[in-house]
């Protein structure tokens, strides 16, 4: 049971050439346009040579009632321990076994040091704690490649690895909105990055070419790789969330280091509670707090103005979040009005409001596939607004092109007092710099 991503590994390092077990078929959800599609040869190995059946997360049961099912493993992220159980319940109920995959069986193991980020949640700031890294550990020598959590999403055949050095590199890849959120960023620093399916393969080709890899994580998975550091960003919007969510809570525990990101614009009594409860979960890992301060070009464009904000998609939909950079922009600026985007929304985007439906007044920048991404494009551009507000990690105008005028917000890391994540790096690594 998967979404394109840790379904894909789990097969690849434990089920692909072990001739104890006969994979059936994977299940999809959460992203579209998975399902109805196969694992291709290519990556599924010899005991699989006419590759493998993906089906809607919909059919599980009759699945396991019609091939006789006797395992079904869950594979994906950020869920809620209740919808895990419910799951499991289904499974249960329908004559299988319901397994989790743990570090010992899916994490493989590198030639070279790895410092992983991963999070308690989605939208807790994983992506600025990872450049900040980047930017800590190219400093002071280290020559790095970031390997970023799978987003696999077209043909899987072509994307077994995936190198990134350029924007070319996006184009050429046919990159989605969410890949080149993630991708971005690093080539803007002049970073590697590394994506695909085969993360075996990734990670031959990284060693290669590198010191040391930083392991960028999506959503609230575990790393791929063992990690000799493992950060683990924190919410306190969200505080409590990282007692009931899937496997945040089981990342926190396993966390070297814990930052507490948004302390800036968090209330302190979630603060507190954050605090507690990571000291219950982890009481050995070193503690880091921290603020995602906002920049935006020209905000003297939003006072006054009745605004369209364009959020991160992950985060409000996977993440659960009800505002994000783009929102806080908005109100600190001073717009007269935030338009609700939905009765303008068309095609699958309106069908997101239908999925998602506490998502609100917030547009999310969803565009797994160029029909989804001018779907987008359709919204904003109907949308009867003075100004769009864009809060993603990336700037929208390369990829689709907005009627109005539009500024961007931007965000990076800015660490609290001491001990920050350069001294943490620097005791870590000492003897290998």
């Amino acid at each position: 049971m998967g979404a394109a991503g840790r379904d894909f590994h789990n097969f690849n390092v434990y089920f692909r050439n072990n001739s104890n077990y006969e994979v059936v078929a994977f299940t999809a959800t959460q992203i579209p346009d998975i399902a109805g599609r196969k694992y291709p040869p290519e990556l599924s190995g010899p005991l699989y040579p006419e590759g493998i059946p993906i089906y809607l997360e919909e059919d599980l049961s009759d699945l396991i009632k019609k091939n006789e099912i006797d395992q079904v493993i869950l594979a994906y992220s950020d869920l809620p321990h209740q919808y895990v159980m419910d799951k499991a319940s289904i499974v249960l109920s329908s004559g299988a076994d319901f397994r989790l995959m743990g570090p010992k069986n899916t994490m493989l193991k590198a030639k070279i040091p790895v410092v992983s980020i991963c999070a308690v949640r989605t939208g807790c700031g994983k992506s600025q704690t990872t450049r900040k890294v980047s930017e800590i550990l190219k400093r002071n020598g280290y020559k790095i490649a970031v390997i970023r959590h799978p987003m696999p999403y077209g043909d899987l055949r072509e994307q077994i690895w995936q190198r990134y050095e350029t924007y070319a590199d996006l184009d050429c890849y046919n990159c989605t909105i969410e890949e080149r959120e993630e991708y971005e960023p690093h080539i803007d620093r002049g970073n590697i990055l590394y994506a695909g399916v085969d993360y075996q393969e990734i990670l031959t080709r990284a060693e290669k070419e590198a010191d040391l890899i930083l392991w960028d994580g999506g959503n609230n998975d575990l790393p791929f790789y063992q990690p000799d550091l493992h950060i683990v960003v924190t919410d306190p919007h969200r505080a409590g969330h990282e007692m009931t969510y899937y496997p945040g809570e089981a990342n926190l525990r396993m966390a070297d280091v814990v930052v507490i990101n948004k302390i800036d614009t968090a209330e302190l009594d979630k603060i507190n509670l954050l605090r507690e409860n990571i000291h219950l979960l982890a009481p050995e890992a070193i503690l880091i707090e921290a603020a995602s301060p906002l920049t935006v070009d020209h905000s003297e464009f939003i006072r006054g103005k009745r605004v369209l904000v364009v959020e991160d998609g992950p985060t409000l939909t996977h993440g659960g979040m009800k505002y994000g950079a783009g929102i806080m922009a908005a109100q600190k600026f001073g717009a007269k009005e935030i338009i609700d985007p939905r009765p303008y929304a068309v095609g699958s985007i309106a069908e997101t409001y239908v999925k998602y439906p506490d998502i609100g007044i917030l547009l999310p920048a969803m565009g797994y596939g160029k029909k989804q991404v001018q779907e987008l494009e359709e919204t904003i551009n109907a949308a009867d607004c003075d100004l769009v507000i864009i809060g993603t990690p990336i700037d929208l105008t390369r990829i689709i092109q907005i009627n109005k005028k539009s500024i961007r917000v931007k965000y990076e890391l800015q660490e609290i007092g001491r001990p920050n994540l350069e001294e943490v790096l620097n005791q870590k690594f000492k003897d290998r710099r």
